[in-house]
């Protein structure tokens, strides 16, 4: 792993997801570095633009692709919106990966929910690439997104694949339709409705919004999941992704250090961590 002067990456690839949203395509230049990362889904690095600061990215890729880092960014700041402004063959850098990783060793041999609310479907790419690569040692998997609108749904063109390929199924619905979306609409709690759920054989991934966690595992424990078998992702409290400007710190814990997964139990036991 090397952390200390970083990767230098050349953008290969951005497309437009939203107006808010792009998914980067980095490739590691230095042959050798390429081959030596390594990362784990949940992991993020942090992403440096030269003469404008870095900042921590969950990673939305497969582990397994040696050839590209896949990055989902929003425009949310100083950095980010200099970074919508790249284009494909300018150079970036990395360091890491850091911080901790969804279970999906223990997960393993267990139903699977996986449950996004808007950009949370980002970091949820990695732990559905990993069972995609490892599909018969998961049981059941079922992918609950959410967004405000219809047009806020990111990787729309991954649906039909994530449903044929993954054999995961994938139950969307929006807060506000409009005359394009066919689907539900309505809080992603109401999925759950649509769904028979093993509690004493399933594990659940939760990403998003933090408001949208505390509905969510509370849905699950009313139904019998227990907390250590919930995951979330913090990643939303990181800033400098190193513990050193304390900004993420949630009592004596450190979102970039200790996290950003956490299993449910530790953050009810975490004062004001969402």
């Amino acid at each position: 792993m090397k952390t200390d002067m970083g990767y230098k990456c050349r953008i290969t690839n951005v497309v437009s997801l939203t107006e808010q949203e792009k998914l980067f395509q980095l490739h590691i230049v230095d042959p050798q570095e390429r081959r030596i990362f390594r990362f784990k889904p949940g992991q993020f690095i942090m992403l440096e633009l030269p003469g404008y600061g870095d900042v921590p990215i969950s990673i939305s890729s497969s582990y397994s692709n040696h050839e590209f880092i896949e990055l989902c960014i929003r425009k949310a700041g100083h950095v980010t919106s200099a970074l919508f402004r790249t284009e494909p063959g300018m150079h970036v850098a990395i360091r890491g990966p850091f911080g901790s990783s969804f279970p999906m060793d223990e997960i393993a041999g267990h139903h699977v929910l996986l449950v996004a609310g808007g950009l949370g479907i980002a970091p949820l790419r990695a732990p559905l690439f990993w069972i995609n690569e490892h599909r018969d040692r998961f049981r059941d998997v079922h992918l609950l997104y959410g967004a405000r609108e219809p047009s806020q749904l990111l990787f729309s063109y991954q649906f039909d694949e994530w449903n044929t390929i993954s054999h995961v199924r994938l139950h969307t619905i929006v807060e506000h339709s409009d005359e394009t979306w066919k689907g539900r609409t309505g809080m992603i709690t109401e999925l759950f409705r649509d769904i028979e759920i093993d509690t004493k054989n399933t594990y659940a991934i939760v990403c998003g919004p933090p408001i949208m966690f505390k509905f969510v595992c509370s849905y699950l424990d009313r139904l019998g999941i227990p907390m250590n078998r919930m995951f979330v992702s913090l990643e939303r409290r990181m800033h400098c992704g190193m513990g050193k400007c304390c900004r993420c710190m949630v009592g004596s814990t450190f979102t970039c250090i200790d996290g950003p997964v956490f299993d449910y139990w530790s953050v009810m036991n975490l004062k004001e961590a969402i």
